[in-house]
């Protein structure tokens, strides 16, 4: 057991052991309290079930919507990309994050103050009298001649004080609180990065949806007004028939109710196509009616599916997973904050200044003025406080855990749903196809038939409408199963790459 030294003998220390303590505030300064952050463990399914295991294609993914190879979609979420206000609004997000993390980090710094002063000061004359030293007050007298001279003041005389002087402090990181505090920022700012990937990956999600519903809407407007025209031109013939004695006025009124019918339902659809315009144009950052005279009908696309990959590969790909990590991890250094409230702080503290009662001699050696101090604070007892704290923060940190551990369950799902319904789509949209075939064969063979006076024209009637059935169902079933694409892309976390540019930059473009 090592006997201390006299505090005088310390003077005497050998050279070793005075490096030895020449690194101890090295040391403290490394001391950093609390829990450190590791990546969560979350086990995965070795594969999707029904889906292949090839690998995914990352840079297919990250500009997933050019399969569809339509340009004006690839321009559209350009467009998107560029002027969405969620895109901007997360980059908000990011700059101020930013703007936190210097904000954590400047308690690490000293911080000084500017203190300049001008002080007049005017002596009573009926203060208490020294005897011909002055008054019971600081300062010195300014006499007639206007020089100053030291000691106390004369009743009734009056003197000028000038001071220019700094105040600093220092409260120093002894054991972290401030390193964890960035640290956290830090985390948050990332999580903020990921939030705006994930914001882009939705919006890119979005846009595309509602530009297939806009396809959809025109194809369906555009499958209802040529049958309209079709039913129209049949009306005529009816008419021309019935005229000649060929038709009956009921198989004309039929026809009549079967053409106000269909065009009764034309009117839902062009209002469709307006709302899905709307819904594109403030995806864009437009006002709602800005892009509605701007697309004019066009096909609706269709878009190969690509190899998803390996569960594991969400880990990596879908950035509201890295998001909650990230969370998860400035949740964690939260806990170190706390924790250090058990530990003292020590702040050094100075002020040195330049004080006379003249400007001549204000920036003189003799005008020096120097306070310094170090101060040690320590709460011994506070009832419980920084104990529950660290209890609060630990469960934080604990359901930014489990925050993690449900965001990559419903990635999972979502990936599992959207590979369902693609399978599904595909098996049905055959089937459409051979039923759309069928009933517009019917729907002509009917036709014949019927001006070969062979088949009532309520067999007409029945073979048109089911063929008008058959198309819009085959449209809309076209539809989703695109739209069950974007989701599936979606679900894998297409949308960006991690070559793209930073976020906040590329909003500011």
């Amino acid at each position: 057991m090592h006997t201390t030294r006299p505090i005088h003998a310390d003077w005497h220390l050998p050279r070793r052991k005075w490096h030895a303590l020449s690194l101890l505030p090295l040391w403290l300064v490394a001391c950093t309290v609390g829990p450190d952050a590791k990546t969560p463990v979350q086990p995965m399914p070795a594969r999707y079930n029904g889906a292949t295991t090839a690998p995914a294609d990352d840079a297919a993914l990250a500009q997933w919507w050019t399969g569809f190879n339509d340009p004006t979609l690839n321009n559209l979420v350009a467009r998107a990309l560029r002027d969405n206000l969620d895109v901007r609004t997360a980059a908000s997000r990011i700059r101020e994050a930013r703007q936190q993390e210097i904000v954590a980090g400047a308690a690490a710094w000293p911080t000084v103050s500017a203190n300049p002063s001008f002080t007049y000061t005017q002596l009573s004359r009926n203060a208490i009298s020294l005897g011909g030293l002055g008054t019971l007050t600081g300062g010195a007298a300014s006499g007639a001649s206007g020089e100053s001279s030291a000691g106390f003041g004369l009743p009734g005389t009056s003197f000028n004080t000038y001071q220019l002087g700094l105040d600093a402090s220092w409260q120093l990181d002894l054991f972290g609180r401030t390193r964890r505090s960035v640290e956290a920022a830090h985390d948050t700012t990332l999580a903020n990065v990921w939030d705006s990937r994930d914001t882009q990956v939705s919006l890119v999600a979005e846009l595309a949806d509602a530009y297939l519903a806009l396809r959809t809407a025109q194809r369906r407007l555009a499958i209802a007004q040529r049958d309209l025209e079709r039913q129209r031109g049949l009306l005529d013939l009816l008419r021309t028939r019935a005229h000649a004695g060929l038709a009956t006025e009921l198989d004309v009124r039929q026809q009549e109710t079967t053409v106000a019918a269909t065009a009764a339902g034309l009117p839902p659809l062009s209002a469709d196509v307006a709302v899905q315009a709307h819904a594109l144009g403030v995806l864009l950052g437009e006002p709602p009616e800005a892009v509605l005279d701007t697309l004019a009908p066009g096909p609706l696309p269709t878009a190969p599916i690509i190899p998803v990959g390996l569960p594991a590969d969400l880990l990596r790909r879908r950035p509201d997973i890295r998001a909650t990590e990230r969370q998860f991890a400035a949740a964690t250094a939260n806990i170190g904050v706390a924790v250090a409230d058990y530990y003292p702080d020590i702040t050094l503290t100075a002020s040195p200044a330049l004080v006379s009662t003249a400007l001549s001699t204000l920036l003189t050696w003799g005008s020096r003025n120097l306070t310094a101090s170090a101060g040690l604070t320590w709460n011994l007892f506070d009832g419980g406080r920084v104990k529950a704290n660290v209890a609060v923060m630990d469960e934080r940190a604990k359901q930014a855990l489990l925050a993690y551990h449900k965001t990559v369950l419903v990635a999972l799902r979502d990936v599992e749903d959207a590979l369902t319904r693609c399978a599904a789509d595909q098996a049905r949209q055959a089937r459409l196809a051979e039923q759309t075939d069928s009933a517009r064969a019917a729907d002509d063979l009917s036709r014949t038939q019927y001006r070969a006076g062979l088949v009532p024209f309520s067999t007409v009637l029945t073979t048109e409408a089911a063929l008008l059935s058959a198309e819009d169902t085959a449209a809309q079933n076209d539809s989703a199963a695109a739209q069950d694409v974007v989701a599936l892309y979606k679900a894998l976390g297409g949308g960006w790459s991690e070559t793209d540019s930073d976020p906040v930059q590329a909003a500011a473009r």
